[in-house]
């Protein structure tokens, strides 16, 4: 087995609406905001875990794969029946509970891929500096109660605003094992475009985290065209 190459995918992550991926609190402070961003310490602005992409790009495969289950695929989940768990377990690996034969580990080969956190992009901070805007927003939010018709337990939520940009990027790995890496590159693709169609971060279901890429260039080379024209679960049933 050897490594033959190592692909990166960049571009912009913009957001089509609020984002909200939140941070452990070390104080609790009164009248401050119930649920705040996750934030660079460095220089305090939000920016995107690299982790919480992966998560969920693979948890959307996954769903996606018809062989999702309570917890993420392993190897015991290779199945005739669902030949998307493979490419899953290639691209993002097995868990550590999992113990795999020379065999199967010289057949799935090591994790290809690799996500970058997902910093603003400078140009867009500088902008919102420029015009005194704020890089974060905060949503009020409450329950209604269904007899009385009243708002009750109100609460605050920190997102970051539709518009913002943040500088997109990952790696994947190209083994002697995957051919041209194809194969691979294509379902890295559809999970991306499984996020779009869905949401990324919390309160998804409200309307949060709507996300588009654009200027995806693979290895300096354009492929937003190509990107923007898949169809994940024709890709899927083919």
């Amino acid at each position: 087995m050897q490594l033959i190459k190592i692909q990166t995918l960049e571009g912009t992550l913009e957001l089509l609406s609020g984002l909200r991926i939140g941070a452990s609190e070390g104080e609790i402070r009164i009248g401050g905001v119930d649920n705040q961003v996750i934030r660079n310490p460095i220089n305090n602005e939000p920016y995107i875990p690299g982790s919480s992409l992966k998560g969920k790009v693979r948890s959307l495969l996954e769903w996606r794969s018809g062989a999702v289950k309570s917890v993420p695929l392993g190897i015991r989940d290779m199945d005739p029946r669902y030949p998307g768990v493979r490419p899953i377990l290639q691209l993002f690996g097995v868990g550590g509970g999992d113990q795999l034969s020379d065999q199967q580990a010289q057949d799935l080969g090591p994790t290809r891929l690799a996500f970058w956190d997902a910093a603003l992009q400078k140009e867009w901070a500088r902008q919102m500096d420029a015009d005194n805007l704020m890089l974060t927003e905060i949503k009020t939010e409450n329950r209604i109660d269904r007899i009385k018709g009243v708002a009750e337990h109100p609460r605050q939520t920190e997102r970051v605003p539709a518009g913002s940009r943040f500088d997109f990027r990952l790696s994947i790995k190209v083994l002697d094992i995957d051919g041209d890496g194809r194969s691979l590159r294509a379902t890295v693709l559809d999970g991306l475009r499984l996020l779009e169609l869905d949401s990324l971060g919390g309160s998804g279901s409200r309307g949060y985290g709507k996300v588009k890429f654009r200027d995806l260039k693979l290895d300096g080379v354009d492929i937003q065209a190509e990107f923007d024209a898949l169809a994940p679960f024709a890709t899927a049933a083919a």
